[in-house]
């Protein structure tokens, strides 16, 4: 079979949409850390469809981690097929946005030469949460983090991203280089905020010139990114080959809702986003803080509740008795009070198009995929929701529901005691705290001693503990299946 490159698209099916530009013209503008499925089906396609106007803005990819992605698309010319699946059928695209990929522990002087050259004029980032070695109860810089005391050590040879955007910042300042904007799109709150205070506090430990230098000169917009992106399948390279007759190794299968909201704060310029349906605006936060809350609040709640009850994957566990119900509920009645008023919006229409969304039949996105990162995620999606229920006086029984399933999935040891395959940073640490502990009290404890995700006041609020354990004893002894049927039975 042949692979999909530069001389392929030439013989694709018409029905597959290709680059309409030449891309020997592009040139990078932009260095994208992290080079996963979400970047490739989310901001490499809205920059795909500006670059026939200004091929300028081509994108260098970094994996700070793994070769994987870069070894499939370096054969391929760094092509690779975006396909939109829905219960409608599917549709394709082939995205050339990205002209080279890069590893960072491979070759850290390539991504920081990438990063320090005049014509890079934004860096961004899809490194999810714990990429930003941050503490998720506070936002501010995990200083004792074992890759931050290696690049305060080693400056020249960094591995967090956090590491490489100051490096390059610091040698584009002593260059007389102007900086590059810096744009997180991770699901953060405050994403730009966020960044700004972890790399901002970085280079005051390097230095307080340099420190000075980020907090007067860099740019830091915050946005809001929307697309549910699955991991890649070989199921879905088969479908991908199949339509296009060629083989792309590296395929991302996405939804055809996709949303970008970006604080328009850029220090060198930045693509025209806009025509490609990205929204500007001069605040993001109210954006982010209602996607954040009622979609992957309400993710995060289902994949936990729904992989305990046996579920592989979001539709298959929206299929089942009571879990629609449940988050209906759960973003009408709690999570809904808590978000500011966004003139013009539609707020029950969003909310009914996230349901509908869950269910698209055709996406296989699995509830272990979303559950991963537990502890740095729980505090954005969950908990800052429930610290406003609280301020308030109002219940958040559901909420509680998602975290308490979260703290039985944490533990490694699911319903009937099979494992789990956690993936998360502080997976030992929950495991040798909760060891032994099978108890809604014993689980309670055991996790409230855990500062760096439910901080020094949830621990000390009794209704947060009394709420919390009445939904783990939900949990322990009724089984998720049975509790998401219970909202089933109470809504008929």
């Amino acid at each position: 079979m042949t692979r999909l490159s530069d001389t392929a698209l030439a013989g694709l099916p018409e029905s597959v949409r290709r680059p309409s530009y030449d891309r020997a013209t592009l040139r990078t503008g932009i260095v994208h850390l992290g080079l996963g499925a979400f970047h490739r089906a989310h901001q490499a396609v809205y920059t795909e469809h500006v670059l026939g106007a200004d091929p300028a803005w081509g994108i260098t990819g970094v994996s700070l981690r793994s070769p994987e992605t870069r070894d499939a698309l370096a054969p391929q010319d760094g092509l690779f097929t975006v396909a939109v699946r829905d219960g409608s059928g599917d549709r394709f695209e082939v995205i050339g946005a990205i002209r080279a990929s890069l590893v960072a522990p491979e070759d850290p002087a390539a991504v920081l030469a990438a990063m320090t050259a005049p014509e890079t004029r934004i860096v961004s980032l899809t490194v999810t949460e714990k990429g930003y070695c941050h503490r998720p109860a506070t936002g501010e810089l995990d200083e004792t983090h074992p890759d931050i005391v290696h690049d305060l050590a080693h400056p020249e040879a960094p591995r967090s991203a956090v590491g490489f955007l100051v490096e390059a910042l610091a040698r584009r300042h002593a260059a007389g280089v102007p900086p590059f904007t810096v744009l997180s799109c991770d699901n953060l709150p405050s994403n730009g905020r966020t960044v700004r205070r972890v790399v901002t506090r970085f280079a005051a430990l390097r230095g307080p010139d340099l420190g000075e230098f980020v907090e007067r000169e860099v740019a830091f917009p915050s946005t809001m990114v929307d697309r549910i992106v699955p991991a890649t399948t070989d199921a879905d390279r088969a479908l991908v080959e199949a339509a296009l007759g060629v083989e792309d190794r590296w395929p991302v299968m996405g939804e055809p809702f996709s949303q970008w909201v970006i604080e328009d704060h850029f220090t060198a310029g930045r693509p025209d986003w806009g025509a490609a349906g990205a929204t500007f605006v001069a605040e993001v936060e109210p954006f982010e803080l209602m996607k954040l809350r009622l979609l992957n609040g309400s993710h995060s709640t289902l994949a936990y509740l729904g992989y305990l009850a046996g579920h592989e994957t979001v539709a298959d566990a929206m299929g089942a008795p009571g879990f629609g119900e449940l988050l209906a509920g759960m973003m009408e009645e709690e999570v809904s009070p808590t978000l500011p008023v966004l003139p013009g919006f539609d707020l029950a229409a969003y909310r009914a198009e996230l349901l509908q969304r869950f269910r698209n039949p055709a996406l296989r996105h699995r509830t272990w995929q979303i559950a991963m990162d537990g502890s740095q995620k729980v505090p954005q999606r969950l908990l800052g929701t429930i610290r406003d229920r609280l301020a308030a006086g109002q219940s958040f029984d559901r909420l509680a529901l998602g975290l308490a399933a979260w703290m039985v999935y944490a533990t490694g040891e699911g319903e009937g005691g099979q494992a789990i395959d956690v993936r998360d940073p502080l997976a030992s640490a929950i495991a040798s705290a909760t060891a032994g502990r099978r108890t809604a009290d014993g689980l309670l404890e055991a996790y409230l001693g855990m500062a760096e995700v439910f901080g020094a006041d949830l621990p000390a609020s009794g209704p947060f503990r009394q709420a919390v354990r009445a939904a783990l004893e939900r949990v322990l002894s009724e089984g998720a299946a049975k509790v998401a049927a219970s909202f089933a039975t109470t809504s008929a």
